[in-house]
């Protein structure tokens, strides 16, 4: 499937394509586009982290929590991924402590001078590591 998004990606929407890729579509295409490109025009592929969209922000869930619940993922370790991912990407009331350093890291990959997609190739190990650690800390639990 076709996964649309705006492009200069940074925490949700590199985040988001991760998620998706290991635990909702393994053969996901993601396509970049301008910010202001209509999004309620988009028919052929899933618009996710754009203004108004299903898989996007409501309240203080970002599009990673949207597309948790709406593939009811449950994994404890991917609910606490999606607190750091809250935490970096928006300004939740409680924010996970991880959150800053996640923000810092995604910022650094955008002065990079990489490509969306460049970016997602090398920030998923990123989120590899960050499971890995929230799969760690929630059986210790």
């Amino acid at each position: 499937m076709r996964w649309v998004t705006r492009e200069k990606i940074k925490v949700d929407r590199v985040a988001c394509p991760w998620l998706i890729k290991n635990f909702v579509d393994p053969q996901a295409e993601f396509v970049f586009l301008p910010r202001d490109t209509d999004w309620a025009r988009i028919d052929n592929g899933i618009v996710f982290d754009v203004p108004n969209c299903e898989l996007g922000h409501h309240g203080e869930d970002v599009s990673f929590n949207s597309i948790l619940k709406k593939y009811k993922l449950a994994d404890p370790a991917l609910v606490l991924l999606g607190e750091i991912v809250r935490a970096a990407d928006s300004h939740p009331s409680n924010p996970h402590a991880a959150g800053e350093g996640l923000r810092w890291i995604a910022g650094g990959f955008g002065k990079l001078g990489l490509s969306d997609h460049e970016i997602l190739e090398r920030e998923f190990v990123v989120y590899d590591a960050l499971y890995a650690e929230c799969k760690r800390q929630v059986t210790k639990a």
